[in-house]
């Protein structure tokens, strides 16, 4: 693994990239650290008030302990760090431009604007099993100060085997962002306690990325709008801390993204005017005047957030 995490690397781009991954981990940690304690400072100063009225609701709700997981809805929202492994990304228009480069080391900036975000809608069916809907708003962008490997021919000219990633692309990203929207089935596991409530999911979908590419050269305009970009994957296990009426939780993610993102070379503007002006490009059989980009995008993710549990009349 640790050969290909730095294949391609310089001396001194690596320690640029190792830097920036290095901050990326930290404040991911220290983020995680700041959930815990607020979580479990909740905890503490909630658990007096529940003691106190137990006795009530064992008496008012026939022995029912409403803290425990049962039949209900949630809405979730939850921020983060992710890790992106090094991938290779690949531009084919057929007839003129068919290359690829890399590893491009993707980094993230998850704390910079616009940050790393996300939001679930879910409903649990018993208690034990559920489903839901996660929308992820993550980033990945290429770092152009970087050297990587080139191999094929843009406009019919052949590449230099290796160059920096500006030196040939100006703009790589996926940063408003590294969208993703997921429908997730879950599963809870036996407690670790009255409060903590360990689960586990899966779940696959779509990409929504707001693609930005440009070349140095400017020989064609650039690519700067949201799209439809391919199929989508997700694997979580978490710990939910259950107090009276919300949930503070904190999750592992591994996801995965499969990229084939048109280079329509035109500025959009709002999420769904751009899918609309993408479908009637479809309906019109009228290729992408750019090609695509293909790619993977495969995270480590770690995430904590605040979840509103809204229960069933009784």
């Amino acid at each position: 693994m640790t050969g290909l995490l730095t294949i391609g690397w310089r001396a001194d781009a690596g320690a640029r990239i190792g830097g920036r991954r290095l901050f990326d981990i930290v404040t991911s940690a220290a983020a995680a650290l700041a959930l815990c304690a607020a979580t479990m400072a909740s905890v503490l100063e909630q658990s007096r008030v529940d003691s106190e009225a137990g006795s009530t609701q064992q008496n008012t709700d026939g022995g029912r302990d409403t803290i425990a997981p049962g039949r209900e809805s949630v809405i979730a929202a939850f921020t983060g760090a992710p890790y992106h492994y090094p991938t290779p990304a690949r531009i084919l228009d057929p007839g003129q431009t068919d290359f690829t480069m890399g590893p491009v080391n993707w980094y993230t900036k998850p704390f910079r604007n616009p940050i790393y975000y996300g939001a679930r809608v879910a409903h649990w069916f018993n208690g034990k099993t559920g489903a839901g809907i996660d929308f992820i708003h993550s980033k990945a962008i290429a770092p152009l100060d970087e050297e990587t490997n080139f191999s094929g021919t843009r406009n019919g000219q052949e590449l230099p085997p290796r160059a920096r990633i500006r030196d040939i692309i100006n703009k790589l990203e996926f940063s408003h962002g590294h969208n993703m929207l997921l429908f997730n089935g879950m599963l809870r596991l036996p407690n670790l306690g009255p409060r903590v409530s360990p689960y586990v999911g899966a779940g696959a979908g779509i990409l929504l990325p707001h693609t930005e590419v440009g070349f140095t050269d400017k020989a064609e305009p650039r690519t700067y709008e949201y799209n439809y970009a391919g199929p989508a994957a997700q694997a979580l296990f978490g710990f939910e801390v259950r107090l009276a009426k919300v949930s503070f939780f904190i999750e592992y993610k591994f996801t995965y993204a499969d990229y084939e993102a048109p280079l329509s070379e035109v500025d959009g503007s709002w999420l769904f005017l751009d899918l609309y002006r993408q479908v009637t490009r479809w309906f019109a059989n009228e290729p992408p005047p750019g090609g695509h980009i293909t790619t993977t995008i495969a995270s480590h993710q770690v995430v904590g957030g605040l979840a509103v549990r809204i229960a069933p009349g009784r």
